[in-house]
């Protein structure tokens, strides 16, 4: 069956999407369109960019996480300097080394730009902290910054989605002013962008699957707040999950795999192989409970 595929965010448990993909593909269901925000960007152009989910797996497999994370040299160099760049550069690593990864990935597909994939068949969410826009990129690049999305790189464009706040340097974009936007995580605005191809008559074309990266909304348990870091730390999911959450809790989550991998940091980069297994297996175990019953 066509469907179309939505993937939340969640930095290095994507690799749970994996598991997902595999209990999709066993099931006969093929993506028509795809969109994703944050890690969901990834996997989406992944798709879009024809990968079957072997070799997505192979990839994701032979990728050594930790060596994506580049900070700038001199902060290797003096101590505590780290903090002196996250103030004035606003992210402790440059996010190039992911960038590059994501180019060659698509890059052997031969996708490079928008142009180059299906029209509509990949949107990806970026949140322009400068103007204090949800963008959806391509469908928003003409009207918001005047550039023709045909020739805009999708590899960039999946990079600005999964630049998280003051871990990744934001990247910026210019507009039709002199000013440049900044552009970070898609999930600061929307980590699960399900309503993204509902229609002007808040339908859609085909049937939608979501791939979120948490139980369910009704299953969350509080938040421990004990000092000013976990405050921090609860201010930002809170503003990350609160949009989508309230969305969720409305919406038919008969339509919606998830996948609860919270003893996974987001950002634990140094993750080891056992670990990746782990989350591929929770993926594939949850897809293929959900998928018995689905759609119904």
């Amino acid at each position: 069956m066509k469907i179309d595929g939505v993937f939340s965010g969640g930095g290095v448990k994507a690799y749970a999407f994996l598991g997902a993909l595999q209990g999709i593909n066993a099931w006969n269901h093929s993506f028509e369109r795809v969109t994703g925000s944050s890690a969901g960007a990834i996997l989406a152009a992944l798709i879009a960019a024809d990968y079957s989910i072997e070799e997505m797996e192979a990839n994701f497999q032979k990728l050594n996480t930790a060596k994506l994370l580049d900070p700038p040299k001199w902060t290797t160099l003096i101590p505590f300097s780290k903090w002196l760049n996250l103030y004035f550069q606003l992210g402790l690593y440059k996010g190039d080394r992911l960038e590059k990864w994501i180019y060659k990935l698509l890059a052997a597909k031969s996708i490079y730009t928008f142009g180059e994939l299906k029209p509509g068949y990949l949107r990806v969410v970026v949140s322009d902290i400068s103007l204090g826009k949800l963008v959806v990129i391509p469908d928003d690049l003409e009207r918001i910054y005047g550039i023709n999305p045909d020739y805009f790189p999708v590899a960039k464009a999946v990079r600005m989605s999964s630049g998280f706040p003051y871990f990744f340097m934001p990247k910026k974009l210019p507009g039709k002013s002199n000013k440049k936007s900044l552009i970070v995580d898609g999930g600061l605005l929307s980590n699960f962008p399900l309503w993204i191809f509902k229609n002007e008559n808040n339908r859609n074309a085909r049937p939608v699957l979501g791939i979120k990266l948490s139980g369910s909304p009704e299953n969350e348990k509080p938040r421990e707040i004990r000092n000013a870091l976990d405050m921090f730390h609860g201010l930002f999911s809170t503003m990350m999950h609160a949009h989508d959450a309230r969305y969720v809790s409305k919406s038919d989550q008969n339509n919606i795999i998830f996948i609860p991998v919270e003893h996974v940091d987001t950002t634990d980069f140094k993750l080891n192989r056992d670990t990746k297994e782990i989350l591929i297996q929770i993926g594939h175990n949850r897809a293929e409970a959900f998928l018995k019953h689905w759609p119904k």
